[in-house]
């Protein structure tokens, strides 16, 4: 399974970007799609995550701000950011839960990471 993350740049503060990331390859379910960061210097944090059939969940720091959707036909998640902040700068990554074949279990999966740059 391979993720391809894309969408991001540099944005003032207030702004909005859009985050997608198409997952392909062999795939036979996508169980749950998520979305961490990760700021310069610090580790990786969760923000938002996506599970089959089930609402949405935020990190605090994003939510109402933040909203994350999915295609299921073209095995895509999206992350619309709007309302932008400085501290939300940092290196974006895709994450799924997915199982390649029907006899096998499922596993994460990470897409490269996209830059997110909010200048204040």
């Amino acid at each position: 399974v391979q993720l391809q993350a894309s969408g991001g740049g540099l944005v003032q503060a207030g702004g909005s970007l859009r985050l997608s990331c198409a997952a392909s390859g062999s795939i036979f379910s996508i169980s749950a799609m998520a979305w961490y960061r990760q700021a310069p210097g610090k580790q990786r944090e969760w923000v938002a995550r996506l599970l089959s059939g089930d609402m949405p969940n935020y990190a605090d720091s994003v939510k109402g701000r933040f909203t994350i959707s999915g295609d299921s036909a073209k095995n895509t998640v999206y992350l619309q950011m709007n309302s932008l902040k400085p501290e939300d700068t940092g290196v974006y990554y895709c994450n799924v839960l997915a199982r390649k074949y029907s006899y096998s279990g499922a596993r994460n999966y990470w897409g490269q990471g996209t830059l997110v740059t909010v200048s204040s």
